[in-house]
């Protein structure tokens, strides 16, 4: 696959795997009782909606990450009613852990479309795996492109579910501890949260532990989609 294609096959993994995520954040928080999303159009897997809302993150932080970096990465956002937050924090962060839930469905169908792949020797397993040769194909042409796409969604929902799932302000696991602390605990841990300053720390600290904590995640599921 040529440079133009593998782009095109980043950006659409991108696209698909980041619209599916806001959108299960959106849509989980109608279901739980806050329609903030719902009346921004954002309950919806058409991802132009999503790239209205966060340009910047959806089109040129992914150009400009795979022209500087030959990979992409983005992110785009989901409102929600801080006021309803504060009142319910168990369904809010029941609602920012849909998210990360949503790229592990895309990881494990992808993972079921390469194993199926495999039984029927469209696939088999590469010597070197890397972000884009999970599967290699056993055969030029139309499948040996699908090869490339499928192994770069499979790898990248499992580094956007890992990296979300991070309990780092701003990240989506930040928002699991909500579940175990009493009211007052709560409250002084969501002023920490909502710091600007404390979300740029938390990101900094995130994105250099990041390689260390993928590692073994993604040797393990690299073993388990190879058993």
């Amino acid at each position: 696959m040529n440079q133009i294609g593998l782009a095109i096959g980043w950006y659409v993994s991108l696209l698909v795997s980041i619209t599916f995520h806001e959108a299960a954040h959106a849509f989980a928080a109608v279901k739980l009782g806050d329609k903030t999303a719902y009346h921004h159009g954002l309950v919806t897997l058409d991802p132009v909606s999503h790239i209205k809302r966060s340009p910047f993150g959806m089109i040129i932080i992914p150009v400009l990450s795979f022209v500087f970096s030959g990979w992409m990465i983005g992110w785009a956002s989901t409102p929600y009613d801080m006021y309803w937050a504060r009142q319910h924090r168990k369904k809010a962060a029941l609602m920012s852990l849909a998210g990360p839930a949503a790229n592990l469905i895309l990881l494990l169908i992808t993972a079921l479309i390469i194993r199926t792949g495999f039984r029927m020797g469209v696939f088999h397993i590469p010597q070197i795996s890397t972000f884009t040769n999970i599967a290699e194909a056993s055969s030029s042409g139309i499948v040996n492109s699908a090869a490339v796409i499928i192994s770069i969604f499979f790898s990248l929902n499992l580094v956007l579910f890992v990296f979300n799932l991070i309990p780092l302000p701003p990240l989506d696991g930040s928002n699991i501890l909500l579940f175990f602390l009493n009211t007052h605990a709560a409250e002084r841990y969501e002023a920490l949260l909502c710091k600007p300053i404390n979300m740029m720390i938390g990101l900094v600290i995130a994105w250099n532990l990041f390689g260390q904590i993928l590692a073994p995640i993604y040797e393990t599921a690299l073993n388990l989609l190879y058993a």
